[in-house]
């Protein structure tokens, strides 16, 4: 292989940061330049997504983090994944006709969650004033940030309907009637208020620096935030993707009642590494999953970029995925088998399943005592709803369907050693209007439930949603490493082939953000409509064609992508010696990485 990078892998000792915008990434960067740590830096980073990349992620969205302390030793998992509301019922939904949830407008909001979680971090883990850390966003908001072409796009082909169905929205995003150009300086002035009201009653609050940002948290939650939000929704009916107009289910109670939290990792020792994913209640564990089942091959033999390769990952995911959408869901709620899918016993078992060609079944394992979920999962992706060909309300590939939401991602680590691995996702620009005031729209989480009985992805009460969102962290023999993308359900697909080119082919961090992608779509997808791709895969052309014929030949459906287009890619790693790396994907030509 080359040595060529498309950027340099950032080396140094002091830290770094990368996310999916170098304006974000640049900032988090100043925050450890002026003594923060990398919790001040990612709430930093993170805040500033929300402004350049809002049809990617919004305050009022979701956010898992996977964080580890350098001075406690621990890694946790930040959930700020917020829950139905109270009136969320199965039997509401399908009282309007409903077969699924819609992927847009208010009926599918959740609680909104990515505030709380990034000021909880910042209050237990940081060192900074939420002023601190808020200011650069609140800067870009007032003052402007090159509006990214894609974000212009999305925008553009939105603006009738805006002006037609959601007004607030086209306030915000098309000012005086004209929709922003793509590099020009685009301002939020609603947002900045919102935020600098919010660092102020910080600045203002009584008490020491944990008790003020618990004052902006509980402004967030029952003060001037959540009264605009609920002043507008008392009387909002608004047209979503089921072409019917409809009013959230969200209440008062809701938002007041609601906390981010901390809970443990799931882990799997894999080749010497120990890696960490979230709780079911999102996507996370399907990682460790195929991890599992590719145990059982020899990888590090294969080339990584031939077809056998290709062939073996996707089938694993195939058969992870399956159980992702059998066995997952809230453990709040529902018993979740994860130590028996978690087994090495199991992923043996399913590694059986994988021969020379591609299956076009969906094979949940049978877990004893938990079948009728296999039965259930399987009637599900056989079932038609009534809405094909409408377009997916979170992509698999975001940046070829300018009107779909999606994702951010960050990494960062300091001098010290605090990791953090984030991705923020939810409350874009096209999911929910504008709630007027605030500059910002709400989410539609909820469209990841079923309204069907006795499922773990069940709707009901303060249930997560089994969300997509999916950080990464990882550790062999004094090393530590971060990692994430955006993606929907390609999340844990990307993230598992660079990881596994990393540790079985020795391709260093910005090597494997290079190297070229792909991804399955045979399970059911998580977003509204819910589609299933039986057999189909995406992969980019730089793969080349001996291999794209050889996996055809081996029934795959396949879809060659455009150049460099598949997968956003962000990590960070900290050596045993203390060296610190970096790097980003060169797709989008947005992500970045900065560090000394």
């Amino acid at each position: 292989m080359s040595d060529f990078t498309t950027r340099p892998e950032i080396r140094g000792t002091f830290g770094v940061v990368t996310s999916t915008h170098w304006l974000a990434s640049s900032v988090g960067f100043g925050v450890l330049e002026k003594g923060g740590n990398a919790f001040d830096a990612a709430v930093a980073t993170a805040f500033v997504l929300q402004i350049v990349e809002p049809h990617l992620n919004g305050p009022a969205g979701d956010m898992p983090a996977i964080i580890h302390s350098a001075e406690t030793g621990d890694t946790k998992v930040l959930c700020a994944q917020a829950v139905a509301p109270a009136a969320a019922t199965i039997d509401h939904f399908t009282d309007l006709g409903l077969k699924l949830i819609p992927g847009s407008g208010l009926l599918a909001t959740v609680v909104p969650g990515a505030f709380d979680g990034w000021l909880m971090m910042l209050r237990d883990h940081g060192t900074m004033s939420l002023r601190e850390v808020l200011q650069p966003a609140i800067d870009y908001a007032r003052d402007g940030h090159p509006m990214l072409p894609r974000v212009a796009d999305t925008i553009a082909g939105l603006q009738d309907f805006f002006e037609a169905e959601w007004p607030s929205s086209a306030a915000v995003w098309a000012p005086d009637g004209n929709a922003p150009a793509a590099n020009a300086l685009f301002k939020n002035p609603d947002l900045a208020d919102t935020y600098d009201r919010l660092a102020t009653v910080a600045d203002e609050a009584a008490g020491d620096r944990a008790a003020a940002i618990d004052a902006a948290r509980a402004e967030w939650r029952e003060g001037f935030v959540a009264t605009a939000i609920f002043d507008y929704l008392k009387d909002a009916k608004v047209m979503d993707v089921s072409e019917e107009k409809h009013s959230a289910v969200l209440a008062p109670s809701d938002m007041a009642d609601w906390r981010a939290s901390y809970e443990e990792t799931l882990t799997l020792e894999y080749h010497g590494w120990t890696v960490h994913k979230t709780q079911a209640w999102s996507q996370g564990p399907v990682l460790l999953q195929t991890l599992s089942i590719l145990k059982n091959f020899d990888l590090g033999a294969m080339d990584p970029n031939g077809a056998e390769f290709v062939h073996v990952i996707v089938e694993a995911m195939k058969l992870a995925y399956a159980d992702r959408e059998a066995y997952y869901g809230d453990p709040d709620f529902s018993e979740i088998p994860m130590d028996y899918l978690l087994s090495d016993e199991y992923g043996a078992e399913r590694a059986k399943l994988i021969d020379d060609t591609a299956s076009l079944e969906q094979r949940p394992g049978r877990v004893p005592g938990f079948e009728h979920l296999a039965d259930a999962y399987l009637d599900r992706a056989t079932r038609g709803f009534g809405v094909e060909g409408v377009a997916a309300q979170e992509p698999t590939m975001a940046h070829l369907t300018e009107k779909r939401g999606d994702t951010v991602h960050l990494d960062v680590i300091d001098r010290w050693g605090n990791m953090v691995a984030a991705t923020p996702s939810g409350g874009w620009l096209q999911s929910s209007p504008v709630i007027p005031g605030l500059g910002f729209p709400l989410n539609s989480r909820a469209q990841m439930f079923w309204l069907i009985d006795g499922v773990p992805t069940s709707l009901g009460p303060k249930r997560r949603p089994r969300t997509t969102l999916t950080p990464s962290f990882a550790e062999k023999d004094g090393a530590r490493l971060v990692f994430g993308t955006p993606g929907g359900d390609q999340q844990d697909q990307w993230q598992l082939i660079w990881f596994l080119r990393l540790v079985h082919h020795g391709l260093g961090l910005q090597e494997g953000m290079d190297a070229p992608l792909f991804h399955t779509m045979h399970f059911q997808g998580s977003f509204f409509p819910r589609e299933v791709k039986a057999g189909e895969m995406m992969l980019e052309p730089a793969f080349g064609d001996a291999v794209i014929d050889e996996l055809r030949k081996r029934g795959h459906l396949v879809t060659v992508s455009d150049p460099w287009a598949v997968g956003r890619l962000t990590a960070a790693m900290r050596e045993a010696d203390g060296m610190l790396r970096a790097a980003a994907t060169p797709r989008l030509m947005q992500a970045y990485a900065v560090g000394r």
